[in-house]
């Protein structure tokens, strides 16, 4: 790797590996340590393409979700199955993975600045600035640089563009889909809300389920389904879709820790 070898976006490469080798190292605890990451479908991983692959998730956190897909995505690769023990798969990691984040986001402090530099392409978001509902309209440079990661490399985003839990899915990312043809790839995620706070950098329960899994991709007709045929496919394949939507009794919630902590001491 030259030494100031840069990816599209002009991040020097090896700053970008120092990066997500430092923060790697210590954020590993928080999935494998103070709480267990239960995964799942991690060899899905290993048989994508390079290029242009889109993964959609459901969102919890502002950056432990994405933290946790770098851990899952550099352990798959590693040959670890369903697993992110032994931190070492960080020593050579994917750089050309992004994620999609919103600018105001990324630029509220030292650390996120810090995140950013790990692959975020930070978009201005059209339904929300500054804690206020707004409607703006999308801008190109946006989808642009979105098109220019996918050709680089793989690419996360969180379809509904918010931390709160069935919320709509913004239609962006099925226009996204159906122009540039990626390969999409559904995430869920769970327990997270519970870990974190909502940022994601502090700890905020321990021993907490947490799971995440990687389903198969999904198929899509690009040339004839419509935008909201694309967005109802999205709502089902992340489980955000209204059907899915159910109360679960405090007590069922609080056994099901219980069990799980138990099962983990055993």
């Amino acid at each position: 790797m030259g030494l100031f070898k840069t990816n599209p976006f002009g991040h020097i490469l090896w700053v970008k590996k120092l990066l997500i080798r430092v923060l790697g190292l210590l954020t590993h605890r928080r999935f494998r340590g103070f709480n267990e990451l239960q995964i799942e479908g991690s060899e899905i991983i290993k048989d994508l393409p390079d290029t242009n692959v889109l993964f959609i998730s459901n969102h919890q956190t502002y950056f432990a979700d994405v933290i946790a897909m770098f851990h899952v995505f550099n352990a798959s690769l590693s040959n670890r199955l369903d697993s992110i023990k032994n931190v070492g798969y960080l020593w050579n990691p994917k750089l050309n993975i992004y994620y999609v984040a919103a600018k105001e986001t990324m630029k509220s402090g030292l650390i996120p600045k810090i995140f950013a530099y790990t692959g975020s392409i930070s978009i201005e978001r059209t339904w929300r600035a500054k804690g206020q509902d707004v409607n703006r309209q999308v801008k190109m440079s946006d989808i642009t640089n979105i098109k220019k990661a996918l050709d680089d490399g793989w690419v996360i985003t969180f379809p509904q563009g918010t931390t709160t839990p069935f919320k709509p899915i913004r239609k962006g990312t099925a226009h996204i889909i159906k122009q540039y043809k990626p390969i999409v790839v559904p995430i869920v995620i769970d327990g997270f809300r519970r870990s974190f706070d909502k940022k994601g950098l502090r700890i905020k329960k321990k021993n907490i389920f947490q799971t995440f899994e990687i389903k198969e991709p999904l198929e899509i007709d690009y040339e004839n389904e419509t935008i909201d045929q694309i967005v109802e496919k999205i709502e089902y394949a992340i489980e955000q879709h209204p059907s899915f939507l159910k109360v679960i009794p405090q007590e069922e919630l609080e056994e099901k820790e219980r069990l799980n902590k138990a099962l983990r001491n055993w």
